[in-house]
Parts: C-alpha cells; sequence; structure tokens
C-alpha cells in the first residue's frame, strides 16, 4: 500500500494503521519523495561513507511560491502548516542524519497570507530540533516566497559540509544591458520529478520482488509524531520532547 504524505493527521491514526497493517500482512509506504531525490540520494551515501565525518547539524528549508488555494486550507484539518509542509524536512532529518528528533521548539506566525489564520494556520515557521545522540538542526517553512519553489538542505559534519538545493531550472542566462536572467524552478513537480518516478518504481519493484519498502510505515508515523510536536510547540509556546517507539521488528 503507497500513502502519500503525510501518513495520517495524527499520531494515534498512524499507531492504528501500522497495527492494522502489521496485523494484516500488508506492506506500507508513505509518499516522502525527497529520500528519492537524486541529489539527496548521493548526499545520503557520502554521508554513510563518512565523506564529511559525523553529522552535527541538519538544515533545511522548505519555501512554496505561492500560497495554496484559500479551498485547499478549507477542505482539510485546520492548522495543519507543519503536517502538510514542515512533515517533509523532518522526515529528511531523520534519514539524513540517521537519528531520531528528541526534541523541537517551534515558532509560528501569520505573515503574508493572512487567511491562513482564519483557517487557525500559519504561513511561516522556524523549528530547532535536538536529535537523540546530540546533534542539532534548523527547520524552516515559508508559504509565499513569489521567486520560485525554493528547497535547499545542508548536513554539517566533523569533517566537511553537503549542501544540496537549486533555484535554477536550466544551465541558461541570458545577459542584457539591464542584467542576468535566469529561469527558476516553481513547482515541487519540477524540482522533484525524478525523485516521484523514482520513487513510485522502486515501490512497485520491492512489491514484485516480495520486499519491504525502503521507507516504511514507522518513517511515516515519525514524521507525522515530529509534525505534530512542532504544532504543539507552537501553540503552547514551549520545547516539547517527543517519545520515540522503537522500530517494530518485521516478521
Amino acid at each position: 500500500m503507497f500513502c502519500e504524505k503525510p501518513l495520517t493527521l495524527t499520531v494515534e491514526e498512524a499507531d492504528e494503521v501500522l497495527s492494522l497493517t502489521a496485523k494484516a500482512g500488508v506492506r506500507l509506504q508513505p509518499g516522502h519523495a525527497r529520500r528519492y531525490d537524486p541529489s539527496h540520494v548521493r548526499a545520503k551515501k557520502r554521508i554513510e561513507a563518512g565523506e564529511i565525518g559525523d553529522p552535527v547539524l541538519f538544515k533545511s528549508l522548505g519555501r512554496d511560491q505561492s500560497p495554496p488555494p484559500v479551498s485547499y486550507m478549507a477542505s482539510g484539518v485546520n492548522g495543519m502548516f507543519f503536517q502538510d509542509s514542515g512533515v517533509h524536512e523532518f522526515d529528511l532529518g531523520r534519514w539524513m542524519m540517521n537519528d531520531e528528533i528528541a526534541e523541537l521548539h517551534a515558532y509560528g506566525a501569520v505573515l503574508v497570507f493572512p487567511e491562513a489564520a482564519q483557517f487557525n494556520d500559519i504561513d511561516t515557521a522556524v523549528v530547532n530540533l535536538k536529535f537523540s545522540r546530540g546533534a542539532l538542526g534548523a527547520v524552516e517553512n515559508y508559504m509565499q516566497a513569489v521567486y520560485g519553489y525554493d528547497i535547499r538542505t545542508e548536513i554539517v559534519g566533523s569533517k566537511g559540509t553537503i549542501m544540496l538545493g537549486y533555484l535554477q531550472q536550466t544551465p541558461e542566462v541570458v545577459l542584457t544591458a539591464t542584467g542576468a536572467r535566469t529561469d527558476v524552478v516553481d513547482h515541487f513537480l519540477i524540482r522533484f520529478a525524478d525523485g516521484y518516478l523514482d520513487e513510485m518504481r522502486d515501490f512497485v519493484r520491492t512489491i514484485l520482488a516480495d520486499g519491504e519498502p525502503k521507507v516504511d510505515g514507522f518513517d511515516g508515523r515519525q514524521a507525522v509524531a515530529a509534525a505534530a510536536a512542532a504544532e504543539r510547540s507552537y501553540r503552547e509556546g514551549r520545547p516539547v520532547a517527543l517519545q520515540n517507539p522503537p522500530r517494530p521488528v518485521k516478521a
């Protein structure tokens, strides 16, 4: 079973899904396509190979070009900015750092899209992270970058740093008397086109080979839990510790 992110909207629902799929013997994969994006895959391999030493700092930002339609916000659960946007960064942090998020402190505001407030939501957020083994992290999400779809990730290690992300869509620069001009990536389907295709190909291959998904239900559950903790932290104005259960042992 393939389920687009977030796996669920609450941790309780995620735990129930994991329990039901385990009892039914159903293999479950949540849609976290950044794990299949070629640049992120290469970065993960470099980290595992020890090229940057021990990862000590994770930074990631996700900026949409423009807010979603008001009808989209009205159709969902109020206050879902962290589950809709931040869930990408939380999953990426767990994967790149090979560690669980132990604690986070989220800050949020309505700064550019006032319509968000009527749905008890926000348009801008910054979340500070602490991982279980002591590494730190910072996540930024923003709803209205205007200039394009801006996704960037940085992993700082004890022996080096990996930086990911780009804005220019094609290797073309136009130079005139008024200056330099390039195009930009303006949509997630363009930025992560390869990742979406590789994700689905891998899922199909896994099922046909009777294997286990690389990204499983537990990964989806943990991303939901981090987003829920961020929401709670923002609402309550304090750091929130996460209760991280052990990964279920597959039969």
